[in-house]
């Protein structure tokens, strides 16, 4: 057998065995499937000294390979990754669990009883890189909504992503649940991404998290839906009837706290009847922090040293203390410019008008639309969603954070009596 028929192989068998599992999980209690998350905990503690051991392999084979920093950093599973991993399994089993929930009871004309039931989506594929984390943090939401999961991490994650699938099989066998709910593809061959790809007789749902040319492949090659979060262009908009005060500490919060997450702001959009009062506050503002400020022509006469944006800069999901700042003549410009440069992540508005900040919520296409509160709060934890397992900026089947719920969905059901069709 050639090397690619062995991966092909092993991806078939794992997604087989993953749906097989799926089917369990349907009726699996809330009490159990929290147990399982505690035991997931207890042995994250227990076998703390073996995961940081394999994790070091990782870490220094990563180094061999020069590896950033940042990259290095993100790989590394520390005492505080870990206590972290152990807190987000304890927040997830807080969480209500939306499996089996019943709404919309209705009875019609022929007194049937018809109303819908939520239900896991089934297996999910996830596609990601460098965080070993995300190994625990994917399956304990999959889990919780009931669904099987298939994990393949990068190639500089694989034996940290093995011990940690682990410890979630054996929490799941001590709660005599099929151990094939969580798998990880044990391969770093890259034809296993290609081959997970095809499984739409298994996989329900593909999630990948990483960069914007990962996330491309994966929507360019899947048979099966893909959540799709390409990059996160944000703007905010400061109106001309906006109150300064409440202003700049969002856009510092929004771009300054941490400019490398997709939600940190990318673009600011002034109104130009308070551009030459405004801009100079707020560009000093942000030049305090350290921000280099790209602007247009406009922004460059008010601000004398402001850099001029190029036109490759605008729409660029810099990840970095970088900024691009335009004047515009009303609100309708900002929309247009959002609907042009904007990735359907984040968008907010600043104003006291409240009939400008509703047309503004209501004509802006983002998976979040915000007046007067920081980009940052597109986030599941801040939404009130407990935990994500990612921010969709697609329509189908959900917009924004993805937690519990998402992770679901609905199907009719229907109470008869012996009724027939006439």
């Amino acid at each position: 057998m050639s090397t690619d028929a062995a991966v092909q192989a092993i991806v078939e068998d794992i997604s087989r065995k993953a749906q097989t599992a799926s089917r369990s999980l349907t009726t699996v209690s809330s009490q159990a499937k929290n147990n399982i998350l505690q035991n997931v905990a207890d042995l994250l503690l227990k076998r703390k000294a073996d995961i940081q051991s394999v994790n070091q392999e990782d870490v220094a084979a990563g180094k061999e390979k020069g590896l950033s920093e940042a990259m290095l950093d993100r790989l590394t599973l520390s005492d505080n990754v870990i206590e972290s991993m152990r807190t987000g399994l304890v927040e997830v089993m807080t969480l209500p669990d939306p499996v089996g929930q019943i709404a919309n009871i209705s009875k019609r004309p022929n007194d049937l009883m018809v109303g819908r039931m939520r239900i896991p989506l089934g297996v999910i594929g996830m596609i990601y890189e460098s965080r070993p984390n995300v190994t625990i943090d994917a399956a304990a939401l999959c889990l919780k909504a009931g669904n099987s999961i298939i994990l393949r991490g990068g190639s500089e994650a694989i034996r940290s992503n093995i011990i940690l699938a682990e410890i979630l099989q054996e929490a799941l066998q001590k709660g005599a649940i099929n151990s094939d709910a969580v798998q990880v593809i044990p391969t770093t061959d890259r034809q296993a991404i290609n081959h997970l790809l095809k499984q739409e007789r298994f996989v329900d749902l593909i999630i990948p998290r990483g960069g914007e040319d990962l996330i491309r492949f994966v929507s360019e090659n899947s048979r099966i839906p893909v959540l799709k979060h390409y990059k996160g262009v944000c703007h905010i908009y400061v109106d001309k009837d906006a109150d300064y005060s409440k202003a700049t500490p969002i856009i510092i919060n929004s771009k300054v706290q941490r400019p490398g997450v997709c939600n940190a702001l990318e673009g600011l959009l002034i109104h130009k009847e308070v551009a030459g009062t405004y801009l100079p506050e707020v560009v000093a503002e942000l030049k305090k922090s350290g921000v280099t400020v790209l602007g247009c022509s406009e922004t460059v006469a008010i601000c004398p040293g402001t850099a001029a944006a190029g036109e490759q800069d605008w729409g660029t999901e810099f990840l970095d203390l970088k900024l691009c700042v335009k004047v515009v003549d009303s609100m309708q410009e900002a929309m247009d410019y959002v609907a042009r440069y904007g990735s359907k992540h984040t968008e907010t508005i600043i104003t006291e008008n409240y009939t400008t900040a509703h047309y503004f919520l209501a004509q802006v296409d983002a998976s979040a639309v915000m007046v007067n509160a920081s980009t940052r709060f597109n986030d599941g934890g801040q939404l009130g969603l407990g935990a994500e397992i990612g921010i969709s900026t697609t329509k189908l089947h959900s917009y924004g954070p993805m937690g519990l719920e998402e992770l679901t969905t609905q199907k009719f059901i229907v109470y008869g009596t012996g009724q027939v069709r006439n």
